[in-house]
């Protein structure tokens, strides 16, 4: 059976949707297939327990709600009843002698919170904090979703900005050598390092110091989705269905079918064929595009062997996800009481050589057992996500994909429920309520689950590849793929393996849509992002 569009979507993550609703929207006939049962990639919210207990199983925090164009572009607040919670304590971390340290929404909270811990540390913070927007706002913000530009050609369109010579330098720097500049007090050193490095950095790698100021920046700036992370989802696959656009779930995929160097569509295992007259856009990882599904027979052998230099994430995600007969209680919530209600709560950590030990141990493949983790209740600050009185949450913890004891050491019960006693033994010692007989339900959900149930996050990575300096900006995923498209003719690229990266910014799918609206000449119905016309008039893209 053939079935013909105009365009084939190869993913029905966040990015594949995006990509699929503006081309829909644009008057082409538009297809997405996705292997999964449901649609939404990351943006999972399950009844992972016990039903009525919501669980948003990846995806929990979203990062660019305030910059990403598909939120405006798509009226997904407007049309798609997508509503956000933006708490005002946005990280809080509680110490082992009932101290804790609090990052808020507000500026001026979070330096009173720094200043118990170090007046210099307040200041640096409140000095920077502008800088670091100004940062986001004239530059990072734009460049996330504009083409990138190589290197070369970028640096000197800093010369124009009055933090160009600063976020050179900060380029050069580890997150850890920026961090120490900037604090002096090793709490705060532990908060701000765990903040800079918590979606993949390296603490001691230089050549991506630029993302210090915006991962400081978005600290202060996380949203909640109310009812969980899929009814992003579900706005997005309605802006799609709305304009005729089509969503196929529980779709194998057997290969992208390349006729004289050009991509013609997809074949399924069922034998379907997806006919693409115009293109095939792939949100998976590279490997799987090129090397599974177009075969190192249709690539020149320089293009394959760049495939092969990828280097995936050094660490997973393990999640224990627990349903709740109350919420938490935390020791430093009798001196403050909205400590009971931050959205992120960092545990474990004493000082940065915690958290880097931490990241020591697994590379060795190693579970530290005194590693601390970061964790989160969204039904405290969203009701809907449980039932009254209840409360659901997520322990997370970086952690190895490869065991030293075996990859399939993973698959144990018995090792699965050690980690889960583990996490919440950590939860324990600063929430002396959680105990064992306060845990209605757990799931515990494995850095090789993930890469079971989402094949693109190889080895339980949640961002199709390493946020590396050989990795980023126009060499994401590499210099034959940097503008969203392939060496293949009509194969697009739009996944969190191309720029601008991971963690739910849009960014992929919108430029990936952008891409092939140029190059069809399809009158785009979407305008240039008012951020980024006003980056491109200072000259800085």
């Amino acid at each position: 059976m053939k079935k013909k569009y105009d365009v084939v979507i190869i993913g029905g993550g966040p990015n594949g949707l995006t990509a699929g609703a503006y081309l829909a929207r644009a008057g082409l006939k538009v297809v997405v297939l996705e292997k999964r049962f449901e649609a939404g990639g990351g943006l999972a919210t399950e009844e992972a327990t016990i039903p009525r207990y919501k669980h948003n199983t990846h995806a929990v925090y979203m990062m660019m709600v305030d910059y990403a164009p598909p939120y405006e572009d798509l009226q997904l607040e407007k049309r798609y009843d997508l509503k956000h919670i933006y708490p005002s304590l946005q990280f809080a971390m509680p110490f082992r002698d009932g101290s804790c340290l609090c990052l808020y929404s507000d500026v001026d909270r979070t330096c009173k919170s720094i200043a118990k811990f170090s007046k210099r540390d307040a200041e640096s913070y409140r000095d920077n904090f502008p800088k670091w927007k100004r940062m986001m706002d004239e530059f990072i913000a734009p460049a996330t979703y504009v083409q990138p530009i190589p290197a070369l050609e970028q640096i000197p369109k800093f010369e124009k900005a009055e933090w160009g010579k600063e976020m050179m330098e900060l380029t050069e720097k580890s997150p850890k050598t920026i961090v120490d500049e900037l604090f002096e007090n090793e709490r705060v050193r532990a908060m701000m390092l765990y903040i800079a490095c918590m979606w993949g950095l390296d603490p001691e790698i230089e050549g991506v110091g630029y993302l210090v100021p915006l991962y400081f920046n978005r600290a202060a700036n996380y949203r909640l989705c109310v009812s969980g992370t899929h009814v992003l989802a579900q706005g997005l696959i309605k802006a799609l269905l709305e304009n005729k656009g089509m969503v196929f779930t529980s779709r194998e995929m057997k290969r992208i079918i390349v006729k004289d160097g050009k991509a013609t569509g997809v074949e399924m295992k069922d034998g379907t064929i997806f006919e693409a007259d115009k293109a095939v856009l792939s949100t998976i990882d590279t490997h799987q595009t090129f090397l599974k599904y177009v075969g190192e027979e249709n690539l020149n052998k320089e293009f394959v062997e760049s495939l092969k230099l990828w280097r995936w994430e050094k660490w997973a995600l393990m999640g224990v996800h627990v349903s709740l007969f109350e919420p938490p209680d935390f020791t430093a919530a009798g001196a403050d009481p909205e400590i009971n209600k931050a959205l992120i709560y960092i545990l474990g950590y004493e000082t940065p050589d915690d958290y880097i030990n931490h990241l020591k141990a697994i590379a060795k493949g190693e579970l530290d057992g005194k590693a601390g983790l970061q964790c989160s209740f969204p039904s405290i600050l969203d009701p809907t996500q449980a039932p009254q009185g209840r409360c659901t949450g997520i322990l997370a913890q970086q952690a190895p994909y490869r065991l030293k004891a075996g990859v399939e050491k993973w698959l144990g019960k018995k090792f699965r429920e050690e980690q889960f006693e583990r996490c919440l033994a950590i939860l324990q010692k600063y929430a002396p309520n959680m105990t064992e007989e306060k845990v209605r339900a757990s799931y515990v959900s494995t850095p090789l689950d993930i890469e079971n149930k989402f094949p693109d996050m190889v080895e339980g990575g949640y961002k199709q590849g390493e946020y590396h300096p050989l990795q980023m900006g126009y060499m994401r995923p590499n210099e034959y793929c940097s503008s969203h498209r392939s060496p293949i003719k009509g194969l697009y690229m739009g996944g969190a393996c191309t720029y601008p990266g991971g963690t739910v910014l849009l960014g992929g799918g919108y430029l990936a849509a952008n891409a092939v609206a140029e190059d069809f000449s399809i009158k785009k119905w979407w305008k240039e992002p008012e951020i980024v016309a006003n980056a491109k008039r200072k000259g800085l893209l």
